[in-house]
């Protein structure tokens, strides 16, 4: 019993534990992927790999003379393998700017931790959670006290005979910023109305003044401000 409880509940109980505490902090911030979703991909990646481990277990029949090899390093191959699908279900894309991939990346490291738990590694397992939550949590916390800067994504619409708004749109978005770079200019509605799109990067707080001086410059029908966020 001893054995059977080293051998399985303490790598299932390691899974459950890291996965939980880097579910949390996924949860804490509102993303998708979030408590559960990350205690089950921990535990099943050490589920299977404690079954890839036990081949000997495994109720089949061998044919006389033969034996079989097991190698689990296959199974830890098509985990991370499987859990890319996974992970792929929580980016998306929200106008310009593309979301989850951070979440998408703690997925793929706690399935990494399972693998780490059911191959018996249990202080690189380990290692390897406390880094996570450092990267995740603690490093959120030091970004905080430095001036955050936002990559965002803005178009604005005109109508095409508002040959002045162009420029004056362009003059809003570079108060503050001197990286504005255009991305692409589209024209709409049987060619009554301009789209035009740039990228800038701007402090978090002044998202607010940055929409307020676009609204204010004359001929504008419309504006998107997509911030970038993981």
């Amino acid at each position: 019993m001893r054995t059977l409880l080293f051998t399985y509940g303490l790598p299932l109980l390691s899974a459950l534990v890291a996965g939980a505490l880097i579910g949390l902090e996924r949860e804490w911030r509102g993303r998708a992927a979030g408590f559960r979703t990350h205690i089950l991909v921990c535990l099943s990646s050490t589920l299977l790999m404690l079954a890839s481990t036990s081949q000997g277990a495994w109720m089949f029949s061998v044919l006389p003379g033969q034996e079989v090899i097991a190698d689990p390093t296959r199974m830890a191959h098509g985990i991370l393998t499987g859990i890319g699908f996974l992970c792929a279900g929580v980016i998306f894309r929200a106008g310009f700017s593309i979301h989850g991939l951070t979440t998408a990346a703690s997925l793929w490291t706690v399935s990494a931790l399972g693998i780490l738990f059911g191959a018996g590694l249990f202080w690189l397992g380990w290692a390897g959670a406390l880094l996570t939550l450092a990267v995740l949590a603690a490093l959120k916390l030091i970004s905080r006290s430095v001036p955050e800067r936002t990559v965002v994504d803005v178009e604005v619409r005109w109508a095409r005979d508002a040959r002045d708004t162009a420029r004056a749109v362009e003059t809003a978005l570079t108060v503050g910023d001197t990286g504005l770079k255009r991305t692409r200019l589209k024209l709409t509605e049987d060619g009554q109305i301009c789209r035009q799109s740039w990228r800038l990067t701007v402090r978090s707080r002044d998202l607010a003044a940055l929409a307020e001086r676009i609204r204010s410059v004359p001929g504008v029908t419309g504006f998107d401000l997509a911030p970038r966020d993981d």
